[in-house]
């Protein structure tokens, strides 16, 4: 029998499970298969709503991951593959984004998806990094190739992935960074914590008008989106001429409301476009791992930019931290410690 290590795990393990299901079991420790693949003791690891949603079995995990959750981390190398190491050395303290896994004590991910982890960044912080503020980046500037002096709207804006780019737009010197929020607390923190430029609460303001209201009429040249069906007549309202929508989850729902008018497409030029993170294959994770090295950790090590935990919970609570997230009450990550 191999080597075991501990890891989070659901039960039962076929079909949707509500967070009490979660608990640390034993399971066979993972092996290098891969020459360019490096072992990671893991130190700390965050949560995001893909976990929520693959652990209701309402989200399409990739063939190459496996059943454990969880997609980034932070940690020490142990050991590595006979390939390419990327620089890196045994001992060395990193965080990074696997396709799976990342809820154990190790896990086996490339060493190109690796980042060097700096003294300034606690690992709980470097732990909330890698999904989020990639996600934010591949949003930004990829997709929505925000430009600077134009606006943008993220839409869920306390969201980890909302509170990265709009600390990201900054930095691309945006005109005007709106938000949409379901309180005037997460509004505040968005306006007053992150600097943005206003935000509007979707419960009781027509956020669409709000925006056009805000901008003399012409819209943002960014929304980014994460709710789907019920704000997609909102975002074809909002958005400027020459504009882009980028699509990244559906929350919300996937349905478009009856009625809905797509005229603005071809009256505004609008680029509609739905992308994920997860499911791309290394050589394109590899490339925003890249600009993250060379645009982001550099502003997180200056200060210039900040990782908001709400909460560290040790790996033991993993329920608690679960449940936490369910009720959306969150203005940062939420970390679990493991060790």
């Amino acid at each position: 029998m191999g080597e075991t290590m501990r890891a989070v795990a659901i039960h039962p393990t076929n079909g949707p499970a509500p967070a009490t299901a979660l608990h640390i079991t034993t399971i066979p420790k993972p092996v290098l298969t891969n020459p360019t693949t490096a072992l990671v003791r893991i130190k700390a690891f965050g949560l995001n709503r893909m976990d929520l949603l693959q652990r209701m079995g309402m989200y399409p995990v990739p063939p190459q991951a496996p059943s454990t959750l969880g997609v980034e981390f932070s940690g020490t190398i142990e050991k590595f593959g006979d390939g390419d190491r990327q620089g890196f050395g045994l001992g060395d303290e990193v965080f990074g984004l696997a396709y799976g896994g990342a809820y154990a004590e190790f896990i086996v991910v490339s060493t190109r998806m690796l980042m060097r982890k700096p003294q300034e960044l606690s690992w709980e912080e470097a732990a909330g990094v890698p999904e989020t503020w990639i996600t934010a980046t591949q949003a930004l500037h990829l997709i929505g190739q925000l430009q600077p002096g134009q606006s943008i709207l993220w839409h869920a804006g306390a969201s980890s992935v909302s509170i990265a780019g709009i600390q990201l737009s900054r930095s691309a010197l945006a005109s005007q960074i709106f938000v949409t929020c379901g309180s005037q607390s997460k509004i505040d923190f968005c306006t007053s914590r992150l600097g943005a430029t206003a935000g509007f609460n979707y419960r009781t303001q027509n956020w669409a008008q709000e925006i056009l209201a805000a901008t003399d009429g012409k819209g943002v040249e960014v929304v980014v989106d994460f709710v789907g069906g019920p704000y997609f007549a909102g975002n074809l309202e909002a958005v400027a001429a020459d504009g882009r929508i980028v699509h990244l989850g559906a929350l919300g729902g996937t349905k478009v409301p009856e009625g809905t008018d797509l005229g603005a497409f071809v009256r505004k030029r609008v680029r509609f476009e739905g992308s994920s993170l997860r499911a791309r294959d290394e050589i394109y994770q590899g490339g925003l791992r890249d600009m993250m090295v060379e645009q982001v950790v550099p502003g997180l090590v200056k200060g210039e930019m900040k990782v908001f935990v709400e909460k560290v919970f040790p790996w033991e609570d993993i329920v608690e931290a679960h449940l936490l997230m369910e009720r959306n009450e969150t203005m940062g990550k939420i970390i679990c410690r493991v060790g």
